[in-house]
């Protein structure tokens, strides 16, 4: 249940961002799930590595470097998903990063939390 929880919430913050901006398209459900899974997996094995090597630019631009890190991930999530997952510029994917992290902590906050609680 621990994994699955922060993997539905990506599903659903894809699917919210795609429905909102042309330029961020999936082709259904099926795509963006399989585009959370890609994504979860790149998050787990990139990411920290990614975060590391540009630790210095980080904390000189007090974290916002992250955004920019979120974005890549994003395009080759949808490089790798190939057709079913496509962001027209890096503009797009990092006006989608910058959404996708509003949203995951709102829901982890307003909806998961407190019903972990319960």
């Amino acid at each position: 249940m621990g994994c699955f929880v922060p993997f539905l919430v990506n599903t659903i913050t894809l699917m919210v961002v795609a429905g909102f901006f042309s330029g961020f398209e999936l082709d259904g459900i099926a795509a963006a799930v399989m585009a959370s899974i890609i994504l979860s997996v790149i998050n787990l094995f990139i990411r920290p590595l990614l975060v590391l090597f540009t630790l210095p630019i980080t904390v000189v631009s007090l974290g916002l470097f992250i955004f920019i890190i979120n974005a890549a991930l994003l395009m080759l999530t949808a490089g790798l998903m190939g057709d079913a997952f496509h962001i027209s510029n890096f503009g797009m994917a990092l006006l989608a990063a910058i959404i996708i992290a509003v949203l995951n902590v709102l829901i982890n906050n307003l909806i998961v939390d407190p019903l972990r609680k319960k």
